[in-house]
């Protein structure tokens, strides 16, 4: 029985040795390069170099010796074309039926602190090219990128001694989709350009999800392989495992928290909303003055902190049923209390907000803009009545908030806890009554009121004037922005416009 031969070129080799000595033993000839040649030498095996099989030496520190048409000729043949086959038989070509390759590790060392010349060493040039030239033959070569991939192809080698067309067909599948998003981060690194020509994703999958928003959606998570960020690297330290929907509220809770990087804070979030934000300083303190925002929606919510969390705060957190804790840190007294509650989960967030673009997905296309990241620096009051100190204090700390609240957004605050949150109302003054209602409920102080965008109408002031509410911070904007600036005056409201819209669809 004639020799096939498999061209094994990786730099990850766990499962390497047995995988080749099974590839041997069923007749395989092994042709190699550099470092994959000695180990498998070293594993007592039989390979041969590459500079044999193409008669010309590698060059270059490594980066050419498998451009060759010995190379590619043997991935390319068409084995049932006869043109094909006399060209390849007249140069001495012989045929390669198997290829496996994993490629330099460009993604590991892409966001790495090395310099831009030695992250270009790690461009794989002719791994992809051996990779993409098997695949493109996938009628008669197997392409392996995934060490996973071994089992099944030796199973199949060992029942009927080839792999199925099915198999060679998504493994070069696999070829491609591996190569894209190694081509798009290369890509996203060297061009950087906000908005590029086309549009480059280059994210891996983490873990399939049990479902999507819903029991009868699919889903799975993927990480980027260029980028660090909060979502990326967390670390699970205690219960079960993470949902799509614990996903996304995690994801908004704690760019929350890390609005207030002066200040301890802490958020609540359910359904994609916040339910309560406050500041305070003490951990325990914090976390109270968040639950008071909402007790109701907090059940079954997100709590997340942007600060070490004790074993007092520990201890409020168990009075309440939360699907999810985050934090920096935790003491280790704090993790056997929250450890209590089988299916919390309890999250140690690694990174900070690092998002430079939201993409949103709509059918057949998607939209990509830079994220909502400033706050106005030309803050100014616009009426004949200044807020005091503490209200303008107030005003900036619902500003940071509301925009992380379904527009139309309104927060009602007493300066260190967000007590009204109005959000996904198709109309403002109806956001503005919600908010102004829930606050008023659990406070009978001072409150003032922040909203995403400019009030249409005078309506807004005039309602919180009726509720007592004593100040008021808007962007400003509207063709009608006189007719409300007279209502705060007549009212006695100090009001003042940021000029920045903080819309959130």
């Amino acid at each position: 029985m004639s020799k096939k031969r498999a061209l094994i070129s990786v730099s990850d080799k766990s499962g390497l040795t047995d995988f080749a000595k099974f590839l041997e033993e069923k007749n395989y000839e092994l042709i190699s390069t550099g470092g994959t040649f000695k180990h498998l030498k070293e594993a007592g095996l039989n390979p041969i170099q590459i500079d044999e099989i193409t008669d010309f030496p590698e060059m270059l520190d490594g980066r050419v010796k498998t451009l060759h048409p010995k190379v590619h000729g043997g991935l390319l043949a068409v084995r049932t074309n006869e043109e094909h086959m006399k060209t390849v038989q007249n140069h001495e070509i012989g045929l390669i039926d198997m290829v496996i390759v994993n490629l330099y590790p460009f993604f590991e060392n892409a966001n790495s602190d090395i310099s831009l010349d030695e992250k270009v060493e790690f461009i794989d040039i002719g791994g992809p090219s051996m990779l993409r030239s098997g695949a493109k033959n996938y009628n008669s070569v197997t392409v392996i990128t995934d060490v996973e991939d071994y089992a099944k192809v030796q199973q199949e080698i060992t029942e009927t001694g080839e792999t199925t067309l099915e198999t060679r067909k998504k493994l070069a599948g696999k070829v491609f989709n591996l190569t894209s998003a190694y081509d798009a981060a290369i890509s996203k690194m060297l061009l950087d350009e906000e908005y590029p020509h086309y549009l480059n994703a280059s994210y891996k999958k983490v873990s399939d999800l049990r479902y999507g928003e819903n029991p009868h959606q699919t889903a799975a998570y993927y990480v980027s392989t260029t980028d660090n960020g909060a979502m990326k690297d967390f670390e699970i330290l205690g219960g079960k495992e993470l949902s799509f929907n614990n996903l996304r509220d995690m994801d908004l809770c704690w760019k929350v928290v890390q609005e207030f990087k002066e200040e301890m804070a802490c958020c609540a979030v359910k359904h994609s909303t916040p339910c309560g934000v406050a500041v305070g300083t003490t951990a325990v303190e914090t976390y109270k003055k968040t639950f008071e925002c909402d007790p109701v929606s907090i059940f079954g919510g997100i709590i997340g902190m942007n600060f070490k969390v004790d074993a007092g705060t520990a201890e409020e957190l168990n009075k309440t049923f939360l699907e999810i804790v985050m934090a920096p840190d935790f003491e280790d007294e704090a993790l056997e209390i929250l450890r209590k509650k089988k299916n919390l989960r309890i999250i140690k967030i690694k990174n900070p907000v690092s998002d430079q673009q939201t993409w949103v997905k709509v059918d057949g296309g998607i939209l990509v803009q830079d994220n909502d990241n400033i706050f106005s620096e030309k803050i100014e009051t616009v009426t004949v009545f200044k807020p005091f100190q503490e209200q303008e204090k107030a005003l900036l700390f619902a500003q940071r908030v509301v925009k992380y609240v379904k527009s139309n957004a309104i927060v009602v605050s007493n300066g260190y806890q967000a007590l009204g949150i109005g959000g996904g109302q198709v109309n403002r003054i109806w956001a503005t009554e919600h908010a102004v209602e829930r606050a008023k409920e659990k406070f009978s102080g001072d409150l003032v009121l922040a909203s995403d965008a400019f009030f249409p109408f005078r309506d807004v002031v005039d309602f919180c004037a009726k509720e007592g509410i004593k100040a008021i911070i808007q962007p400003g904007g509207s063709m009608r922005d006189e007719e409300s600036i007279e209502a705060a005056n007549e009212h006695g409201i100090p009001m003042m416009f940021t000029g920045i819209r903080h819309f959130l669809h």
